[in-house]
């Protein structure tokens, strides 16, 4: 019974890897891609793109280098989308940006040298810089409980009630209540759901590439992405005792960027959080064949996939408030984190809280998003007091 359960348990990782790497965040991506220019129907698109192109890295690379390596769309990333606005261009615009950002990463890859520079970007800042875009977000469950308390309210306690006894499902589980919600509401005012809707589709559009694009979404993106994402998904990997082949991880994440921009993907990456299920001993003791918990979590981002156009019609059939805060409790546990390393050092936190409160105007001169501006002032601020 016990080699029955070791050779299940890597299988049963990457089963739960891929539902709670799913669920608990893709409200925030199709939150992003709307506030950029998407339509519902293109956001579903970009839905189902990142869900097929981080599958298909995590069995590549799970299958070549015979480790874990589990890869996830940039939830970050998401974030600082949605706490953006449509560029100059429009949507075309912004899948422009996407695919400079997935060129970035590739160059990493390639190139080391510009994974060093975005390394020497002090830690404090580019976390001050996403704590600031994640805040508006994280306020939508104060705010949705006060205009929609019937719809929100449950949303939160069985969030809460998630965090005190399966922290791990909290934001599964609030969506699951979210789900019923919309349900609910539904069935009381009787609206029609097309069924062509719900059927997963690539709708795809021709990139248009922008300063603003570029300066305020690619940017930004690729920092994030980076120093949220990609090198702590190194990092925790090496905690359990797996060395990432760097170049390959970057060309392959960039690539499917690449590849999943023009449906409206807009990055994928290294897991950073999700990556510990599928490379800890939850997977298994036996670490040489934690990798088949990798393939397994492809898998299942694939079949999620499948069903991305019901996940993207739930949304828009929800209830005022209710998505949004699902969103926001979804971002809770990142927002902490960023504060904290925000302003864990001393003489960085003037830079930091300059550069948050710049990130959380959410201001856009010449087209530019507030992130770009955001980490461009607090760099200036800390040299000027480094050098005082």
């Amino acid at each position: 019974m016990r080699a029955t359960g070791d050779r299940t348990r890597p299988i049963v990782a990457g089963i739960v890897t891929a539902l709670v790497g799913f669920t608990s965040s893709f409200a925030v991506v199709l939150t992003g891609l709307h506030a950029v220019g998407a339509s519902d129907t293109q956001a579903a698109s970009g839905l189902l793109a990142l869900s097929i192109t981080m599958g298909l890295a995590c069995i590549l690379l799970s299958l070549r280098t015979r480790m874990p390596m589990t890869s996830a769309w940039s939830t970050p990333g998401a974030a600082l989308l949605a706490g953006a606005s449509a560029v100059d261009g429009g949507w075309p615009a912004a899948i422009g940006a996407f695919i400079v950002t997935g060129l970035l990463i590739v160059v990493t890859g390639i190139w080391p040298f510009l994974g060093s520079l975005v390394t020497r970007i002090p830690t404090p800042l580019a976390q001050a810089m996403l704590a600031g875009v994640l805040l508006p977000l994280c306020v939508a469950p104060v705010t949705g409980a006060v205009t929609n308390p019937w719809g929100v309210l449950p949303v939160i306690v069985v969030w809460l009630l998630g965090l005190r006894f399966l922290p791990r499902w909290a934001v599964p589980l609030a969506f699951g209540t979210a789900a019923v919600v919309v349900v609910i509401g539904i069935v009381q005012t009787g609206s029609a759901v097309d069924p062509a809707t719900l059927l997963p589709r690539f709708e795809f559009v021709t990139p248009a590439f922008t300063v603003g694009g570029v300066i305020g979404i690619a940017l930004p993106l690729f920092i994030v992405t980076m120093a949220s994402q990609n090198i702590p998904g190194v990092a925790i990997m090496r905690s359990y005792g797996y060395e990432v082949p760097w170049r390959s991880a970057m060309i392959t994440t960039g690539i499917g960027t690449i590849i999943g921009a023009p449906a409206g993907g807009h990055a994928i990456n290294l897991a950073a959080i999700s990556a510990a299920l599928a490379a800890s001993e939850e997977a298994g003791e036996n670490a040489s064949r934690r990798w088949i918990a990798g393939v397994t979590t492809g898998v299942g981002y694939l079949v999620l996939g499948a069903a991305s156009a019901v996940f993207a019609a739930l949304v828009v059939l929800a209830p005022a408030g209710v998505i949004a805060a699902v969103a926001g409790l979804a971002l809770v546990a990142s927002f902490a984190s960023a504060v904290h390393q925000a302003i864990l050092e001393p003489e960085l936190r003037i830079p930091a809280a300059v550069t948050f409160i710049v990130a959380a105007s959410g201001i856009a001169p010449f087209g530019i998003a507030a992130a770009f501006w955001a980490l461009l002032v607090g760099l200036v601020l800390h040299l000027i007091l480094r050098r005082r």
